[in-house]
């Protein structure tokens, strides 16, 4: 009897699925699920153009700083390594936003098994996910690297909580250095996750060495864009202050709160499950710091007037914990309502899925109904539209200056799209690079010797007679779509100008700004 009762566990170990394959795992259903957003972001990615911002970064990849006036070294980084193995493609250049969004979704899946869920838990907690993945990965911007680092550090608090491992701390820090390399908001989630430990018996781990020693790793891994900021007058603060101001005056800070419903979609009862899971439900006391975190957080943005989606990383881990919290509920039901509440899950989480696919990628035929919908939902698909047309009414100018203004001539841009936009396209006309005092580009100065005859946009009628003795309006910005954007409405005048009031030294010394 007992040999057969061996025998019997034998066979069945050898025909489990976790012995089968590792292909069929639940790693392995992630990464699976990580890897079709990465597919469906390189295909839909050539779809317009460059966005206004990617135009900045793409221009900062070919200068490689350990700092940026708009944001720190990760983002611009990751751009040249873009640039070197696909060139100045769109879906190359947006690979590593799409794969950093793809590690995102399986982190936070991760996360669902590490607080105790199976696969089907695991699973919908990434699927939660990746709404704000389709649009972070959209674009090559600091955001996506941004959302990584909040993930990867809640992952590794996760790990340390589950496992009460502190070598766990290390990977703490490393999560939140490199995220203070991608983007300066995770100084507030170091905050709420020091609240976390504060506020916990968590205590305890402030007699550890490998709590402090996360600390110094963190600043370590810092401290590279720290010294880049001191030697240039922590000039990012100012940048920093120039564009929240900016925000709270034209009201975009206003909503925080109410907004935080386009970051959950219809995923805000898992969340909301997350939240009482980790707070008051059986796990609490394991799990209450990842409570505080996300609430810290969230309070301490809307204090601080920030932008809605600034908290977008705090949310994968209240998935987590909502799917694992709602897995055990679901277990409790009768056999007739766990069918029927997993079929409605499932249908909430693929209308969630489609909103947001329909939204937030590139598909939608330009100046179609759908079109008109999701750019008023976002503003990025506008401003990835009219950039060549406009380098192309550069060349056009160019082209009909006489002979004495064309062996003096520069190209002075208002804006960082505006200048990105001659850098990238300009070389296939013969255009020089852009002059152009916004963030970092002021950088790079007026040439030597300055210009005598611009060619100017993105300036009002004002400044130019302010600053120069003759201009005309040389042409109009246009696209072949008739888009209206900020370049066709805000400044749709493009110039030439002569006859600079100033010195260029005297010029450029004010002509510092940030956008």
């Amino acid at each position: 009897m007992l040999n057969s009762n061996l025998a019997q566990q034998s066979s069945a170990m050898d025909s489990s699925p976790n012995q089968s394959s590792i292909w069929r795992s639940d790693e392995a259903l992630l990464v699976y699920l990580a890897l079709a957003t990465v597919v469906l972001h390189m295909l839909v990615g050539s779809r317009y153009g460059f966005q206004r911002d990617e135009l900045a970064t793409l221009e900062d990849a070919r200068h490689l700083a350990w700092g940026y006036v708009a944001y720190p070294p990760v983002t611009p980084f990751f751009g040249r390594i873009s640039l070197l193995l696909f060139g100045p493609t769109l879906p190359g250049f947006r690979l590593f936003a799409a794969i950093a969004q793809s590690i995102a979704l399986v982190l936070t899946g991760l996360m669902a098994k590490e607080m105790g869920g199976g696969r089907g838990p695991q699973l919908v907690a990434a699927i939660a996910g990746i709404p704000f993945c389709l649009g972070g990965g959209a674009l090559m911007q600091y955001v996506s690297f941004d959302y990584l680092a909040w993930v990867l550090a809640a992952y590794c608090m996760v790990r340390l909580l589950q496992t009460e491992n502190p070598r766990w701390w290390l990977g703490v820090g490393t999560a939140i250095g490199f995220g203070m390399l991608s983007k300066y908001t995770m100084g507030v989630f170091a905050i709420g996750i020091a609240s976390g430990v504060l506020l916990t018996d968590k205590r305890r781990y402030l007699r550890s060495k490998w709590l402090w020693m996360g600390v110094a790793l963190s600043i370590l891994i810092f401290l590279p864009n720290l010294h880049w900021q001191a030697q240039n007058h922590f000039i990012s603060a100012d940048f920093i202050r120039h564009i929240h101001e900016r925000d709270v005056r034209i009201g975009r800070t206003q909503n925080f709160l109410p907004d935080q419903l386009k970051l959950t979609l219809l995923a805000f009862p898992l969340c909301a499950a997350g939240l009482y899971y980790t707070f008051l439900g059986a796990e609490r006391k394991r799990f209450r710091a990842i409570s505080w975190m996300f609430l810290v957080s969230l309070f301490l943005f809307v204090i601080l007037k920030g932008r809605f989606y600034y908290s977008a990383g705090a949310y994968p881990m209240m998935y987590a914990a909502g799917s694992v919290w709602g897995g055990r509920w679901l277990a409790s039901l009768s056999g007739s309502w766990r069918v029927a509440v997993r079929l409605i899950l499932a249908f909430v989480l693929a209308v969630d899925t489609a909103i947001a696919a329909a939204l937030l990628l590139p598909v939608a035929p330009v100046n179609s109904k759908w079109w008109a919908v999701a750019s008023k939902v976002q503003g990025d698909y506008v401003e990835e539209i009219g950039w060549p047309e406009l380098v192309e009414t550069i060349a056009k100018i160019r082209d009909s200056l006489s002979p004495k203004e064309r062996a003096s001539y520069g190209i002075l841009a208002g804006n960082y799209g505006e200048a990105g936009a001659v850098n990238l396209y300009g070389h296939a006309y013969g255009l020089p690079p852009a002059i152009s005092g916004v963030n970092s580009f002021w950088e790079k100065g007026y040439g030597n010797p300055p210009p005598e005859t611009l060619i100017v946009l993105g300036h009002s009628a004002d400044f130019l007679s302010e600053n120069f003795a003759s201009c005309r309006v040389a042409a109009h910005v246009w696209n072949q779509f008739q888009i209206k954007n900020e370049e066709t409405l805000e400044h749709p005048e493009i110039y030439v100008c002569q006859g600079l009031k100033k010195s260029w030294p005297e010029f450029w010394a004010t002509y510092r700004h940030f956008g």
